[in-house]
């Protein structure tokens, strides 16, 4: 058995690799090559347990989540990944980051105007440095917003993204509104439980993704934006209407009708205009990507 640190996954599989991983995952996904059972949670959302196996290597992935929102980091996780004899355990913390930094880069790609160079972040927390990292790895962006409540811990960020990029120019804030205003890409990355923003406080043309909501409870979308947006996309449909607060709400009310899946998009013409939005409450077949890029590697 090999057990590998968050060092140890941050060295083994850097962000263009990961978006690579995930984006192939989702083509398996899409082509029926998981199984994929129901999440399971424990204590209002404080325990998650999610696993998938993919069928054709016979491999598998266990991920066991503790979630405190009141603790830095709030994330605490440990993957598990199985197959041809070997076992990995490893850091599931620096995993579950970087796995959802990169699903937001495969549907950055997909949906974001190829001219982009404005992104917001709005969070600060320990999601939020992988979301700029996987929107910089498909997009030239030249000016990032980060934006919290906090403004002590919006300019650490900031500084700290700054010295890992230093060609693109960073600015912290606590204005969201001032902060979408003239945005090519939003990313959200928060625990909030109402909309962060309303949908006129966004240009007519920018892509947005929401990564922070995972429970019905949570929001951060208003559903004046996808009620208007040309694509409302998520990771998987069933996992969506369980557990985005945001989603739920806008297909029971009648504000969005159709929904449309990462993995089927990936091998379909898109016309991505005006307004697009990604969402994503996160997969084991996430999960497994990063767990089996490390085991090759």
């Amino acid at each position: 058995m090999r057990v590998l640190s968050a060092e140890d996954v941050r060295r083994t599989v850097p962000m263009s690799a990961a978006i690579d991983a995930v984006r192939d995952a989702f083509r398996e996904l899409a082509a029926g090559n998981f199984v994929l059972p129901a999440r399971q949670i424990f204590g209002d959302g404080t325990v998650l347990v999610m696993s998938a196996y993919h069928s054709p290597s016979g491999t598998a992935v266990v991920k066991k989540v503790g979630i405190a929102l009141d603790q830095v980091p709030a994330i605490r996780a440990t993957v598990i990944w199985t197959g041809g004899g070997e076992q990995l355990v490893a850091d599931g913390s620096s995993i579950t980051t970087l796995r959802t930094g990169a699903v937001v880069g495969v549907a950055t790609d997909l949906l974001a105007p190829a001219d982009a160079s404005r992104l917001t972040l709005i969070g600060t927390g320990a999601q939020a440095p992988d979301q700029v990292r996987a929107v910089l790895a498909v997009r030239r962006i030249a000016a990032v917003t980060v934006t919290g409540r906090s403004a002590d811990r919006a300019e650490a960020l900031t500084r700290s993204l700054a010295a890992e990029f230093p060609d693109v120019k960073f600015t912290p804030s606590t204005s969201v509104d001032d902060a979408v205003a003239d945005a090519d890409i939003v990313c959200c990355a928060t625990s909030s439980s109402t909309p962060l923003f309303d949908a006129d406080a966004l240009p007519e043309r920018v892509h947005v993704n929401a990564i922070g909501a995972f429970r019905p409870t949570m929001r951060e979308l208003p559903r004046d934006l996808l009620a208007t947006a040309s694509i409302v996309m998520v990771d998987q449909q069933e996992a969506a209407l369980e557990e985005s607060g945001e989603i739920i709400d806008a297909v029971q009310s009648g504000a969005v009708e159709n929904l449309l899946e990462l993995g089927p998009a990936l091998s379909q013409p898109l016309n991505p205009t005006g307004r697009t939005v990604f969402k994503s409450v996160g997969i084991g077949a996430q999960d497994w990507a990063i767990a089996a890029a490390l085991a090759r590697a």
